[in-house]
């Protein structure tokens, strides 16, 4: 039986893996990930794979703000050859408001599949794990090995997930696959910088706000700066398709103590996409520059970086693996699928960093607008997860044919 007609066979199965991931609240934050990845552990047992449960030590997993994580690894040796990671994560962002299902229903509508994280990625952890069992089913001579990567820090950075599997020589991956979009095949991806800025002044009463020093006008005048920047960035458009300008956003603020009290200090952070184009480096000196103006009135300002993930660019050998990506997934889905960049960052930037050439490609939305991803009502067509996974396990036989 051919890989696509024994997937045609799993289809009920696949969707039902699924849902029971869907189901299990992974939200990050709180971060609390053990009990997740036990559940997603068991149902790859399930399928007859050996599942290899690396709990990341409590300090580390403190320092990135979360409750617990245990990353799970599956090897799938085949014989002499290159070894090829796929890696999908399942944490997920909270739902929110704004839902018309249960978040966490994992609801079949019109063919589309409803939940948090049934885009995002907890769909390319089934794509995958059903791509390698029918990769093992096929009986078929291979020369390689095939490994599952489900990592659970992506929504904080991915640092104890890929980064640390790779820095602990757990893993060492000749190429690599990343979640990502049943429609395109990605190479490219923005970075991004997190800055916490700390505006200190002096409280006064309302009524003698000239005794004090108030930190909130101080804190205008920097975010008059950077939303003039904002705008200055939309005319930097990258020469990478789907990559778009550069974006800049604050996202965070809080301060002040009263309504009748001179604020004594505003903390906000800002959010900075760095594309490929870009140096990170210079980007973030430039905006630490920006914000660091001297204040009249005699406020302090304080810089703190969160965040800095790298940009992605293709390394050698990636070219190979989109190519066969994107062929097997012209022949699937009836239409021409292309290379593209995206405006996102994901953990794929840790395989890079460690000289892994890595692609994204997976059941993955068509866009981020159409799955709501992040968003209320996040969803999923089934026939991608299928299309996808069909996708991936005829590339993975190309990878380990030729």
């Amino acid at each position: 039986m051919g890989l696509s007609e024994f997937l045609a066979t799993q289809r009920a199965a696949q969707a039902a893996f699924l849902a029971a991931l869907v189901r299990a609240p992974s939200d990050n934050p709180p971060g609390d990930m053990a009990a997740h990845a036990a559940l997603t552990a068991q149902l790859l047992e399930g399928l007859g794979f050996t599942v290899e449960r690396h709990a990341v030590p409590a300090a580390l997993v403190a320092a990135q703000g979360m409750a617990s994580a245990t990353n799970l690894v599956v090897r799938a040796v085949f014989g002499p050859g290159p070894v090829i990671a796929l890696n999908a994560h399942g944490d997920v962002v909270p739902p929110g408001a704004g839902w018309s299902v249960d978040p966490y229903g994992a609801d079949v509508i019109d063919g589309w599949m409803y939940g948090r994280g049934a885009a995002v990625s907890k769909s390319d952890i089934c794509t995958y794990a059903f791509a390698l069992l029918a990769l093992r089913q096929s009986g078929l001579p291979l020369a390689g090995t095939v490994e599952l990567h489900i990592t659970y820090d992506e929504e904080t950075g991915g640092e104890i997930g890929p980064a640390w599997l790779l820095a602990e020589g757990i893993t060492k991956p000749d190429y690599a696959v990343a979640a990502g979009f049943s429609y395109s095949v990605v190479t490219a991806h923005n970075g991004c910088l997190h800055l916490e800025v700390t505006v200190t002044g002096r409280s006064a009463h309302a009524a003698k706000p000239e005794t004090g020093v108030d930190a909130l006008a101080a804190a205008t005048a920097i975010l008059v700066r950077l939303y003039a920047e904002r705008d200055r960035l939309r005319g930097e458009v990258s020469s990478i398709p789907g990559i778009g300008a550069p974006g800049l956003t604050v996202g965070l603020i809080k301060g002040g103590i009263n309504t009748n009290v001179v604020p004594d200090e505003v903390v906000f952070r800002l959010d900075r996409r760095i594309t490929p184009d870009e140096d990170a480096g210079a980007v973030e000196a430039g905006l630490r520059a920006l914000i660091d103006a001297p204040d009249a009135a005699g406020a302090v300002i304080t810089i703190r970086r969160v965040l800095l993930a790298a940009p992605l660019t293709p390394l050698p050998g990636a070219g190979r693996l989109a190519d066969i990506l994107c062929a097997e997934a012209s022949a699937v889905f009836g239409e021409t699928i292309l290379t593209t960049g995206v405006p996102l960052y994901t953990d794929a930037r840790h395989y890079a960093a460690a000289g892994v050439p890595i692609v994204l490609y997976g059941a993955g939305p068509r866009s981020i607008e159409a799955a709501n991803a992040h968003r209320a009502d996040e969803r999923l067509p089934l026939a991608d997860l299928y299309g996808a996974t069909a996708v991936v396990a005829r590339g993975l036989l190309r990878m380990l044919e030729e």
